[in-house]
């Protein structure tokens, strides 16, 4: 997907490089998204006259010759449109390619982080954990697991799993081997390294969950990767 003009780019390059480092911070990528959309947007609506004055700049200083835009726009095989369809090049070049190109960009977001990705990702941010400081939300860790994998858990597991994350809350931040823990990963390596996974089999396992989010997006927006 590459972006129409210079200045967005590196908006579309931050998303990507936000969502592929190994300790993300998800909430300031979903940020990025949102912002980057109304860029295009607004791009969009109102960023033709600009752009097109760019062109004509950049063509005046290669030497590139520059069309009439007034012109009647002829179809390469040499044969005009109709009649009634009978365009301009500016009308062709600022609707056929200008605009249809933002439009496929954004059908590309939108598509890559609908509503549902996009629950998914906030949502997991519930586990994070930064130096130790235990940032969980149990609200949405329980939600996390009651939408998302409803197949991993059954009933009295969920009800299990809200009260095993209020002992679990108290009980981690005061354990030597996490207070310098960054990250779900390492989280879930501390867990197995102090066994703390055998006691808190629940979490272990939605943690466990959740470090395979790139699986769990695939199966529902293909060709996203976190």
């Amino acid at each position: 997907m590459a972006p129409l003009c210079p200045s967005l780019a590196p908006s579309l390059i931050a998303v990507d490089g936000a969502l592929q480092r190994k300790y993300q911070d998800i909430l300031n990528a979903m940020h990025l998204v949102s912002s980057t959309t109304k860029l295009l947007e607004n791009f969009r609506d109102s960023g033709w006259d600009n752009f097109l004055v760019k062109v004509k700049l950049f063509c005046e200083q290669h030497q590139i010759d520059i069309p009439c835009m007034n012109a009647q726009y002829i179809a390469r095989r040499g044969r005009s449109r109709s009649h009634h369809d009978e365009i301009s090049k500016e009308h062709y070049y600022r609707v056929d390619i200008f605009l249809a190109t933002i439009d496929y960009q954004l059908q590309e977001l939108h598509s890559r982080f609908n509503d549902h990705t996009v629950e998914l990702l906030v949502l997991s941010t519930a586990l994070d954990l930064r130096n130790g400081v235990i940032l969980f939300k149990i609200d949405d860790i329980c939600k996390l697991a009651e939408k998302f994998y409803p197949n991993d858990f059954m009933e009295q597991e969920l009800v299990r799993l809200r009260i095993k994350f209020q002992h679990f809350e108290l009980n981690i931040p005061n354990h030597p081997e996490l207070q310098e823990l960054f990250g779900i990963d390492e989280l879930c390596q501390g867990l197995v390294k102090t066994r703390k996974s055998v006691i808190y089999p629940l979490i272990n396992r939605l943690i466990t969950l959740v470090l395979t989010l790139p699986v769990s997006i695939a199966t529902t927006e293909q060709h996203f990767q976190l």
